[in-house]
């Protein structure tokens, strides 16, 4: 059966696939001006000034066609609202108790269907919840743009901290038979991860409310969504642990020769602050291959965009860049053929940073989701406009210490 899009979609399209060629032809015309600046330091040991400007350019150029094909594909993926949640009678009812709140601050609705589901506990000073479809909505766009979510195991909980056993040296398995021990021994660790609130605080004009054409729901996704995986993104990397979810580059870090449960193995760059003049690649197989196997297959890279720049460049010893663009519409750009995932929150290249991760994050690192979205509604402290106090409890951590590996920019 054929599919018919409507205008705007093969507008769409058709955007998605213009920005997907231009960065095609950006990349091609970057590989031969690098090939043309390693050409002139081979034969003059240094590369002309003029092919440097020009390599400088194409590498922005890269990463603006680069950023425009993401933005396009990210919006081409978000879900619309709505589905068989919103059929419900509890849901609509909901739906219309929080518009009526969210247009005119009538709380009425809001405070009478928490009451019957012991949901408002808090009283109005700590807001309302929203809508099951909106809060669907919010952790469906966050999904997609917040990097580490996209790539960590993410579990939803209806306390305020989780905990799990968890063994050291992986799961207990063997045959059972005569003469066999069925219960092997084990080492088991107990990891608890607790969540913290974020919060966002969306603007909106009286006039922005009043107008029936426009969808609250929606509105409030998209302003918290902004909001949220920019905070949650830099603590899933960089986060103290207290009053943050913990980073995975917060916890302990040792040499991977001494790796132990408990802190993330690092492989040394080969050069301080750089990756060694002669194959450079070399650094990042190391990296590769210090992950087991089984986490391999399922790894991916992590890197900010100035570090992707500088990989960008690394040839293997055939002579083939090991960094690719997607090879399709919606896919990452490739590194060695595993994902590259741009999280701006990773260290710029310097001495002893490690600005590099590669691992298995689905396995490696998990994000909670506290279930509830609240929403408080403030006419008052910025008029005229109307502020929308918007809070979530997230939470994450290292879940399995030997599934991510770091690279450090040390000799």
């Amino acid at each position: 059966m054929s599919v018919t899009l409507s205008a705007p979609e093969m507008k769409a399209e058709a955007g998605v696939a213009e920005a997907f060629e231009a960065l095609s032809r950006t990349f091609e015309a970057f590989k031969e001006t690098n090939d043309t600046r390693l050409g002139e330091m081979e034969r003059r040991m240094a590369a002309d000034p003029i092919t440097e400007d020009k390599l400088i350019r194409l590498d922005a150029a890269v990463d603006a066609a680069l950023g425009k094909v993401e933005a396009l594909s990210l919006k081409a993926r978000r879900p619309q609202l709505g589905g068989d949640a919103q059929e419900l009678p509890v849901n609509r009812e909901h739906k219309a108790a929080f518009e009526a709140y969210m247009r005119g601050g009538d709380a009425g609705g809001l405070r009478r269907l928490e009451t019957k589901t012991l949901a408002g506990a808090l009283g109005p000073d700590g807001g309302y919840l929203v809508p099951m479809t909106a809060e669907r909505e919010i952790l469906r766009r966050m999904a997609a743009s917040s990097p580490i979510r996209g790539i960590a195991s993410v579990r939803q909980i209806s306390t305020s901290s989780f905990r799990k056993a968890f063994a050291e040296t992986g799961p207990a398995a063997g045959w059972t038979g005569a003469g066999v021990n069925s219960t092997p021994p084990q080492q088991l660790s107990d990891l608890s991860f607790g969540t913290f609130e974020l919060f966002a605080q969306p603007a909106a004009t009286q006039t922005l409310l009043d107008d029936a054409t426009v969808d609250v729901e929606r509105w409030i996704a998209e302003e918290a969504e902004v909001a949220f995986a920019e905070k949650e993104s830099a603590a899933f990397v960089n986060g103290n642990g207290t009053s943050a979810p913990q980073g995975f580059l917060t916890v302990p870090q040792v040499a991977n020769a001494s790796w132990a449960w408990g802190s993330l193995g690092t492989v040394n760059s080969g050069a301080s602050g750089a990756f060694p003049a002669t194959d450079p690649g070399d650094a990042l197989t190391d990296l590769v291959y210090a992950l087991k196997a089984g986490y391999r297959q399922n790894g991916s890279f992590v890197m900010n965009r100035k570090t992707q720049s500088v990989v960008r460049k690394i040839k293997d010893a055939d002579g083939r860049y090991l960094w690719s663009p997607p090879s399709v519409a919606g896919a990452p750009s490739s590194l060695m053929n595993f994902p590259v995932v741009e999280a701006e929150d990773m260290p710029d290249i310097a001495a002893g940073s490690t600005s590099i991760a590669f691992g298995d994050f689905r396995r490696g690192y998990l994000v909670l989701d506290r279930m509830g979205i609240r929403i408080l509604r403030d006419p008052f402290s910025a008029k005229p406009y109307v502020l929308f106090y918007t809070t979530k409890r997230v939470g994450g951590g290292v879940q399995d210490f030997d599934a991510i590996k770091l690279m450090k920019f040390s000799a």
